[in-house]
């Protein structure tokens, strides 16, 4: 059975230090993919832009800074449970959005009632995903070589 948790948190995109705005950002979270979250950015003007990443790269990036590559999450000041800064970066180009601390970390406890942090891999239909989607990427390389 797939079950989510989903919830809407107004961020502000940082554009450079003198320009920001606050857009509306969808994070969902889904059994049948335990071990990530989804980000939807609602952009002025732009198609919605999703970001799949680690839940576990969320819940660390609350309190101290984590992530190596394109995705990186942190606190946003010195002070415990204020706002945290996530940072998407694709080549060259990247995109910073700040956050309330406040309803991430219920979003996040959300996803923990859901499914407990580290019994991801417990969830039996995960597998299945797992082998289902592992059959279709070498299917793919398969036909396109």
């Amino acid at each position: 059975m797939r079950e989510s948790v989903q919830a809407e948190v107004m961020m502000s995109f940082l554009v450079s230090e003198e320009l920001a705005f606050r857009i509306p950002v969808e994070l969902r979270y889904e059994t049948c993919d335990p071990y990530a979250v989804r980000l939807t950015f609602h952009l002025p003007g732009d198609a919605p832009v999703t970001w799949a990443f680690g839940r576990e790269l969320l819940v660390d990036g609350v309190g101290r800074p984590c992530g190596e590559g394109d995705v990186r999450v942190s606190p946003a000041g010195s002070e415990t449970l204020g706002d945290v800064l996530i940072r998407l970066q694709v080549g060259a180009d990247q995109a910073l959005f700040r956050s309330s601390v406040a309803p991430l970390v219920a979003f996040l406890d959300r996803t923990d009632k859901l499914v407990p942090l580290g019994q991801e891999g417990g969830l039996a239909d995960f597998d299945a995903h797992l082998d289902e989607a592992l059959d279709r990427i070498l299917a793919e390389e398969q036909s396109a070589g």
